[in-house]
């Protein structure tokens, strides 16, 4: 048995394919073949059902698959512990970003990393907080900026900001002109929401439970009026196609002065209203897992969110 065909079951596991799991570990497919055939073999064992579509972990091989990801994460940890000796921010980080906090919070990030840290280059990949819980699991990342609530999966976890909502409203709408606006003053508005996937969505929902019948799978006009992504939605709200709830950090700061520019000729205006009294918001945290030796390097990322302008949060410690 030996490190490299543990990597290659582990790709497999995750690719459900042999030739992808290949390409993922540049070796060929015969090679990654033969190698999980001789440790089958050693270990007497079945790990993998074969079919012409997907190839299936067996319940007996999803036990060896974690164990081999464990062996594999505390080999990599003797060369990181060998690394931490020279220094311990040594080596690129892979950072997991939903994407509802990416486009906003990222660049100053990246620029604030750079400026810190520069020998720890940020390795960043964007994607819906489910998806960077198994990259967090298989290791595929190193740590995750997500937003609370999602499945105890026993990561370490530290509270970075919580980030307020303002509701998103066309200028020359009627709410355009409130200075302050609650939950009950939406309730016959059309809501634009982000499609299924988005945990953003359920936030909107909880302040908004009314419009939790327009799930994903009913009809109707509203249905069409999910959107992909938080700019897409805003550029709706400017067409004046309805009303939208937003994080803080996504709302441009050009919207806040008293002579905003319009973003073209034929768009409304988009007006952001803050809410009444203790505003619905959401927490935002940094998530790694508890094996993860790099300690020095997760403490220089939370310096640096903590170096960013981060306008309007409430940073917590």
């Amino acid at each position: 048995m030996t490190l490299t065909e543990l990597k290659y079951i582990v790709a497999v596991a995750r690719e459900k394919h042999f030739g992808r799991a290949a390409e993922a570990c540049f070796v060929s497919q015969p090679t990654l073949s033969v190698a999980i055939k001789k440790l089958e073999d050693e270990l007497e064992v079945k790990l993998f059902e074969r079919s012409a579509n997907e190839v299936a972990v067996t319940p007996l091989g999803e036990e060896i698959v974690r164990q081999a990801q464990s062996v594999l994460e505390q080999a990599a940890a003797i060369k990181e512990i060998a690394k931490r000796g020279k220094d311990p921010l040594a080596g690129p980080l892979r950072l997991g970003v939903i994407y509802t906090i990416g486009p906003y919070l990222l660049p100053d990030l990246v620029r604030q990393a750079i400026a810190r840290t520069p020998q720890m280059p940020l390795m960043l990949q964007e994607n819906f907080t489910v998806k960077l819980l198994e990259m967090l699991r298989t290791g595929e990342i190193d740590c995750a900026i997500m937003a609370e609530p999602f499945p105890d999966t026993g990561l370490a976890i530290a509270p970075l900001y919580d980030e307020p909502f303002l509701a998103a409203v066309p200028s020359n709408h009627p709410l355009s002109t409130h200075k302050a606006i609650n939950a009950e003053e939406l309730k016959q508005e059309t809501m634009l929401l982000l499609g299924t996937g988005h945990c953003f969505r359920d936030h909107v929902l909880e302040v908004c439970p009314e419009f939790a019948r327009f799930s994903s799978d009913a009809e109707g006009i509203r249905k069409s009026f999910e959107g992909s992504s938080l700019e897409t939605i805003k550029h709706m709200v400017a067409a004046g196609m309805g009303v939208t709830l937003v994080p803080r950090l996504s709302v441009p700061k050009e919207a806040f002065s008293t002579k905003p520019k319009r973003r073209s000729e034929d768009q409304a205006f988009v007006k952001y209203i803050p809410f009444e009294g203790e505003p619905p918001s959401r927490r935002v945290v940094l998530a790694w897992r508890r094996s993860f030796t790099r300690y020095e390097a997760i403490a220089a990322l939370r310096n640096a969110i903590y170096a960013c302008e981060l306008p309007g949060v409430k940073r917590l410690s």
